[in-house]
């Protein structure tokens, strides 16, 4: 399909360390439209943010490697791409917002240099003109007296500024996919909500396709088309926005939404999902699920289920869909059970 931006295919990605093999990313599939915006969510430890710099190839030269699968980028394959190509392709085609800009940013250089270095490598630029068009995207994201800024170190700029720097370095040769790794956890929610209306502004203008990588399903409904859930390196849950709030069918997608704070329920203790990721050294046999999973049955802990079809509008990981163990009464109604 043209309108397809990305699509990755079982993609799998370890890091070999003196304790064996973490199989970070274990199988991960799928694709995104043009102008769209995918979410990509679960606890930490799940391979959200391996995924990513995987499709960057930001492990290579690590102790992470990517062992298998493929990444089409406008139809060619990603891991395929030399060295070369690759330093041509990030924070030109692809670029990337990373989780703490204090951290991201270069300390020892203004931030005028480092918008304008982008600049310089992808567009050729001259020095002058790169200057030029870096306090034109300060100015683009929102930062006031773009000029001053411009001459200003990350240090001498709030949380707020900092991340609208990272967003104008990402978005500064208009890049046809954008990666935002937790762009808003370190900001307060006034700032957080502004960085969101600002980049849903600026991919409305600049018709980017987006990843969303987050914990907070709030952002996920303020600004997703289509959600991945992942868990333990793999994908449990893949369907539209409002399908997965409305109708969420895998038991760990139902958890995360039922941990989420409602103001208008009295409860004096919030829901939980019970016990704790597994060790990625010690990964259960069956579903990496099933340990915490409220309607584990044997079947669940003997074997790993396909990401199969549930119907025709969502993908999941789960055998309660294809099988018939479970007693339908046991079974939230969103997973077709009956009240």
């Amino acid at each position: 399909m043209e309108d397809i931006v990305l699509e990755v295919k079982d993609l799998r990605t370890s890091f070999f360390t003196a304790g064996g093999e973490v199989k970070a990313v274990n199988g991960v599939s799928f694709q995104i439209e043009k102008g769209k915006t995918l979410g990509i969510v679960g606890e930490s430890g799940s391979g959200k943010s391996i995924t990513s710099l995987s499709i960057l190839r930001l492990l290579d030269g690590t102790s992470g490697k990517t062992v298998g699968g493929e990444i089409f980028f406008k139809g060619e394959d990603l891991l395929k791409k030399p060295k070369r190509q690759m330093m041509k392709i990030r924070g030109n085609d692809i670029s990337m917002i990373f989780q703490e800009p204090m951290t991201s940013l270069n300390p020892t250089l203004t931030c005028g240099d480092q918008i304008a270095e982008s600049f310089r490598i992808h567009k050729h630029y001259t020095k002058a003109k790169a200057w030029e068009s870096a306090v034109e995207m300060l100015k683009l994201v929102g930062i006031p007296s773009p000029e001053k800024r411009a001459k200003q170190y990350p240090f001498e700029l709030s949380g707020g500024m900092r991340q609208r720097v990272m967003i104008a370095i990402a978005l500064s040769c208009s890049p046809e996919l954008l990666i935002a790794d937790e762009p808003t956890t370190a900001l307060d929610v006034t700032i957080q909500a502004q960085i969101l209306d600002l980049m849903k502004k600026l991919q409305k203008d600049l018709g980017t396709s987006l990843i969303m990588i987050t914990h907070d399903l709030g952002v996920v409904a303020e600004m997703c088309d289509y959600v991945a859930v992942m868990y333990c390196g793999k994908i449990v849950e893949y369907t539209d926005v409002r399908s997965l709030f409305t109708s969420p069918k895998h038991p760990y997608t139902i958890g995360l939404l039922k941990s989420i704070p409602n103001h208008e329920e009295t409860k004096e203790t919030l829901d939980i999902i019970p016990g704790s990721v597994p060790s990625p050294f010690d990964l259960p046999k069956g579903c990496s699920f099933a340990p915490r999973c409220p309607y584990a049955k044997d079947i669940c802990n003997n074997a790993i289920p396909n990401l199969s079809d549930e119907n025709t509008d969502r993908l999941v990981r789960c055998y309660i869909y294809g099988t018939d163990e479970w007693d339908k009464t046991e079974l939230p109604e969103s997973m077709g059970g009956i009240k």
